[in-house]
């Protein structure tokens, strides 16, 4: 098969933003990646002490790997055909099917074996999405949204990456927009992520989540050094600031992704609230940005003295108290 679509490639902040934007648009429908990521809900915050990683208790920016795509689905109307293969022939047979068909396909894929990877970003994350749209030269043409320009992958290496082991193992995840509606709900699905948002943000009762999870987490920061000792300290300080930095686009690209996403929503619904609210939640970004540039000082033991544990955790502080009179305002300003 010597076949490639014309699927136009965009880079994007996070992979399933970018990949839904990117899909979406080959049949039509052209909804950025700030779009996708408030009509999806992608706006979140976790921090689970119960729930470690290499020992290490977990902080999340985002919702579970899926989730927005999910969302954003149901909310615009669409419907995607979804598969798993036990036999990774099988899978690649299908795959194949698709592209002949001229079907562009997500898939969920490993980071740690994609060859076009700078070795220093590959790190072991099983729910990497990115679309293949065609072969050439028997190469495969993929649309990975963080990289510049369209990648190629052999057989055996899409192959390997689709069956990378370990958590989130995509199994041969595929999937492709089988359906949509003559007319995409828009105005209905802003208003319907802007609630789950702010809901998610505001109302959850465990204080591990939301704007109380940043004031939890806060707390935890302060003990830090007296409580974990210097080394241990760090550790758990440069788990914050990867999640911050380097997985997913983490707390200051999110806020930025928003603020973006409450500029086109203005327009869209005709509000000038949520032009306003934009700026704002622009503003909070610039905080989280300040937090993680203090803790990767703090990781790399090149701080001043006035940038302390407990300066850091005053500052996360302030976030959760700014982000709560944020989700607070915009709740307000869809309020029917």
């Amino acid at each position: 098969m010597q076949q490639v679509m014309d699927f136009e490639h965009k880079q994007s902040a996070h992979c399933e933003n970018g990949v839904v934007s990117n899909m979406l648009k080959y049949h039509g429908i052209s909804l950025s990646e700030p779009m996708v990521f408030g009509i999806g809900s992608g706006m979140f915050f976790s921090h689970m002490p119960f729930l470690k990683v290499g020992r290490i208790p977990v902080t999340s920016f985002r919702p579970l790997p899926g989730i927005i795509f999910k969302r954003t689905s149901k909310r615009l109307g669409l419907t995607f055909e979804k598969k798993k293969f036990s036999d990774p022939r099988k899978a690649m047979e299908a795959l194949d099917q698709n592209l002949s068909q001229g079907i562009p396909t997500g898939m969920l894929v490993g980071v740690y074996h994609l060859s076009y990877f700078p070795a220093p970003y590959r790190f072991h994350f099983n729910a990497h999405n990115i679309v293949a749209f065609g072969k050439k030269n028997d190469q495969y043409q993929i649309s990975d949204p963080i990289m510049d320009h369209v990648e190629q992958l052999t057989y055996d290496q899409l192959q390997k990456v689709r069956y990378a082991k370990g958590v989130f193992a995509p199994n041969g995840h595929m999937y492709w927009l089988s359906e949509k509606p003559k007319e995409i709900p828009l105005e209905q699905a802003i208003l319907k992520g802007i609630r789950q948002t702010c809901k998610h943000m505001l109302e959850i009762p465990v204080p591990l989540f939301g704007a109380n999870g940043i004031k939890y987490l806060s707390k935890k920061i302060r003990k830090y050094p007296d409580k974990l000792g210097p080394k241990k300290a760090a550790a758990y300080m440069g788990q914050i600031v990867r999640a911050l930095e380097e997985i997913g686009t983490g707390g200051a690209g999110f806020r930025y992704m928003y603020g973006a996403f409450l500029q086109e929503a203005a327009g869209v619904l005709n509000n000038p609230k949520l032009e306003a609210l934009s700026l704002d939640i622009t503003a909070i970004g610039d905080q989280w940005r300040e937090f993680a540039i203090i803790t990767g000082r703090i990781v790399k033991n090149r701080n001043k003295a006035t940038e302390s544990y407990g300066a850091a955790a005053d500052l996360l502080l302030e976030i959760s108290k700014e982000e709560k009179t944020f989700f607070k305002k915009l709740k307000m300003a869809i309020a029917s």
